[in-house]
């Protein structure tokens, strides 16, 4: 493997420009499904081609910026969205399992004319496993065995890491159709950031392991040997014998699938490594997520996986490391009582300055307000040096090491995706 590369020698254009794959990682709650989106509008715009977005349970206000909200409880096919646990429509708006264009209105609202087309969608973990289920089943008989199955119907989408499983399994398949010249994904929030890499043998493994033979076993061979027997009265007692049955059903038809799930997990596996993938980590320069970041990308190059860039959200802006405004900072503080009497006197010595209200500025006030203003800064560049300590830190293996300053609003329009784009593009 080539040595680590300075992550200047780089930038998010180039990187894209060269992949067909970027998948955007790291820990939840950093700006991650913002900034995948972000770059996608960024590459639809400077590239051409057809780009795609994959993501995750995006915000409203994202599916807002993308001009595919769509009414209330609408799904992206016109039928009605999915609902949550807590009531809330899971299709974000109009941004469904199907990939739609943003509109070209959208761009051109926000001041621009995009060489190339946006499409976006959001992972629909039921429809995609139905999907699944049809495409691997052995037979039409399996297929609509397993889709009736009422234990599917209910925990469809929430076993075995499922959900990291099927986000994989959508994009191998969307890549192979290749519709799209880039496809940017952003992965699901989890507590483990390696999860959706392990997914897909773990999901193989799950179907073939010991556990799950001898559950079943006695279901198949229509036999309960003496050992099990005391199980399964327990089990016949509490959960029902029908509920019982359906278990051993659902598992015993997907083992049916057993080779479609190997061989499919290992199409998985070789796309995550292929030359043409590339991972972008995500993260804020708060203790944990930073700590999870670096974590992520030693483990990312550890499996010889490609890391093209690292992603700082919310960083403090340069200015707070500058000496000269550092030192201007430390003359404000020391000479704040000067500075008060000067300004309570009048800009030109004839006259007390007065405040909006017309009330006189009282010097002790001002010399209080001087004094916080500059202790602020130097508290300020005391976090920002920290700051870039651990920017030069994570900068020692990505090819682009790339930050994003705080920004006074909530990104809600194609501008501000733009915007935010644009920060970290060159």
């Amino acid at each position: 493997m080539p040595g680590p590369r300075s992550p200047r020698d780089g930038s998010l254009d180039g990187l894209l420009a060269a992949k067909e794959i970027v998948i955007a990682c790291g820990p939840g709650g950093v700006g991650k499904t913002t900034t995948a989106a972000a770059l996608a509008a960024m590459a639809a715009c400077h590239h051409g081609g057809k780009v795609l977005v994959l993501t995750v349970d995006p915000a409203r206000r994202l599916a807002d910026a993308l001009g595919l909200a769509g009414p209330a409880g609408v799904g992206a096919t016109g039928g009605p969205a999915a609902a949550d646990g807590l009531g809330n429509t899971g299709a974000g708006g109009g941004i469904g399992n199907t990939e739609r264009p943003v509109p070209v209105e959208v761009f051109r609202d926000a001041g621009v004319s995009p060489r190339g087309e946006l499409w976006a969608a959001m992972l629909d973990t039921k429809e995609s496993w139905d999907a699944l289920v049809r495409r691997h089943a052995p037979d039409a008989a399996t297929r609509d065995q397993i889709l009736a199955n009422p234990l599917y119907r209910n925990i469809a989408g929430r076993f075995v890491q499922s959900h990291d499983y099927i986000a994989m399994e959508r994009l191998y398949e969307i890549h192979a159709e290749g519709d799209y010249d880039l496809i940017v994904v952003d992965t699901p929030p989890t507590r483990n950031a390696l999860d959706f890499l392990d997914a897909p043998q773990r999901m193989a493994d799950f179907f073939s392991s010991r556990l799950l033979r001898w559950l079943i076993v006695p279901y198949r061979s229509r036999l309960v040997n003496m050992a099990s027997k005391p199980f399964y009265q327990v089990a016949d007692h509490i959960l029902g014998t029908q509920f019982l049955a359906d278990i051993a059903e659902f598992f015993i038809l997907f083992q049916s699938m057993y080779d479609g799930f190997v061989e499919r997990a290992e199409s998985v596996t070789r796309l995550l490594s292929d030359r043409r993938t590339t991972f972008m980590v995500v993260s804020t320069l708060e203790a944990t997520p930073v700590r999870e970041a670096e974590f992520f990308a030693t483990e990312l190059v550890r499996r010889r996986l490609h890391l093209g860039a690292v992603v700082l959200n919310k960083v403090l802006p340069d200015y707070f490391r500058d000496a000269a405004a550092a030192a201007v900072a430390a003359t404000v503080h020391d000479h704040a009582g000067q500075l008060a009497a000067a300004l309570a006197d009048g800009p030109t010595g004839g006259g007390a300055a007065t405040a909006d209200d017309g009330r006189s500025l009282d010097p002790g006030q001002v010399r209080r307000v001087l004094e916080e203003v500059a202790d602020s800064f130097a508290n300020f560049r005391v976090v920002a040096c920290r700051e870039a300590e651990q920017q030069a830190e994570l900068a020692t293996t990505p090819e682009v090491l790339t930050t994003v300053p705080f920004f006074d609003a909530d990104i809600y329009d194609m501008a501000g995706l733009l915007q935010l784009g644009g920060k970290i593009w060159s």
